[in-house]
């Protein structure tokens, strides 16, 4: 590879790993408006693997806009963030999408003081739009949960 190539792909993954961030801080921050923004055309998201719903975001959003009211404090740790340039349809090479895997822990705490922490792993895939680099899907896979 070249170094404008490898400038590039290292561009895109800041930009990749920026949009997961900004995921996070969005369901965290209750911006709504923020997190539908972060979506694609099409874009999709699938909180069944946590007890939640799927389907299209902005139905999705809504959804999250009700249930995040019960947790008045939250915070999403998203680590060991593994990202896989493709491209569309094709063998794994890079180019304009981007597959994420990466594991969470989600301390919350419910409006009556109850803590309440989970942890698993989400899947995102991002593509590269015109306006930038948007989620295409997310999945969540949660693997463990603690009330008290």
């Amino acid at each position: 590879m070249t170094q404008r190539v490898d400038l590039a792909t290292v561009m895109d993954r800041l930009a990749v790993d920026d949009l997961v961030s900004g995921y996070a801080a969005a369901v965290d921050d209750a911006d709504w408006t923020a997190y539908r923004a972060l979506f694609g055309p099409g874009g999709r998201a699938d909180y069944r693997g946590s007890g939640g719903i799927e389907g299209p975001v902005t139905e999705v959003a809504d959804w999250l806009a009700e249930t995040m009211t019960l947790f008045p404090v939250r915070q999403h740790l998203i680590v060991n963030r593994r990202v896989f340039f493709r491209e569309p349809g094709g063998y794994p090479q890079p180019g304009d999408e981007a597959d994420v895997r990466a594991d969470y822990v989600n301390p919350m705490r419910f409006a009556s003081g109850e803590d309440f922490v989970c942890g698993g792993r989400y899947a995102f895939t991002a593509r590269r739009t015109a306006d930038g680099w948007r989620l295409h899907s997310v999945v969540v896979d949660e693997r463990w949960r603690h009330h008290r």
